[in-house]
């Protein structure tokens, strides 16, 4: 969905997320590494928990065009479940493998849904995601996910499909279900790509000890419980 985070949201979270990066530099020079988890230091970051540490962001992921969203897709009733800034750096910014986000659920759970929002004009030089339809996938069902060892990438597909790349310009949204397979290309331009991504279950999922996962209740019979 084009133009759909109204301009003056843009900058609450590009400002939140370089406080965040370097909140995360200092984390990491304190544990002397440059790798932690699927975050890889001036390469790109995976930094989750975002609203947790920046409340300021609820005026972003728990506004009345995100419930629009949830409406759409999982109904009257939904719960803010995972949110996290996704950073390409410049130049350097890594790849991200083919997944499925409820690959990282290990319960069962039902699909949930992830919104992938460009607080930067995302093409296909810096990073964008690519989707891969069920249709293509050999269908939507959640796929067995192995890790790669040298960047710790979750991976569920080894196919030579490229997918269906997304372009879309700072303000945009993509939002898929949380079984679709997607990737994300390197950043080879001289600027930064950031995106922040929300995501939100139809039922709460208990927040569980050692994850980021939250069950902040944002919708009830379609109504915001702010």
């Amino acid at each position: 969905m084009e133009n759909m985070i109204p301009p003056p949201h843009l900058q609450l979270p590009r400002d939140t997320c370089v406080r965040l990066i370097s909140r995360t530099d200092a984390d990491m020079d304190r544990r002397d590494v440059t790798v932690y988890d699927i975050t890889h230091k001036n390469k790109r970051y995976f930094i989750d928990g975002a609203y947790a540490q920046m409340p300021c962001l609820a005026d972003f992921i728990l506004s009345p065009y995100m419930a629009e969203i949830c409406r759409a897709t999982i109904g009257p009733n939904a719960f803010l479940f995972k949110n996290q800034f996704v950073v390409k750096c410049a130049e350097v910014g890594m790849n991200f493998s083919w997944h499925q986000d409820s690959g990282n659920i290990p319960e069962p759970h039902k699909p949930y849904i992830s919104c992938w929002c460009a607080l930067d004009d995302a093409n296909r030089s810096n990073g964008i995601i690519y989707i891969l339809p069920a249709s293509r996938a050999g269908g939507s069902g959640l796929r067995p996910h192995q890790r790669l060892a040298d960047t710790n990438d979750l991976v569920d597909y080894d196919g030579d499909d490229p997918g269906d790349p997304i372009e879309m310009a700072a303000g945009g949204i993509a939002i898929f279900s949380s079984r679709t397979l997607h990737r994300s290309g390197a950043n080879t331009t001289g600027g930064i790509r950031r995106i922040y991504l929300a995501q939100y279950s139809p039922h709460a999922m208990p927040a569980k000890v050692g994850t980021t996962r939250q069950a902040i209740s944002f919708l009830h019979n379609g109504k915001i419980c702010r």
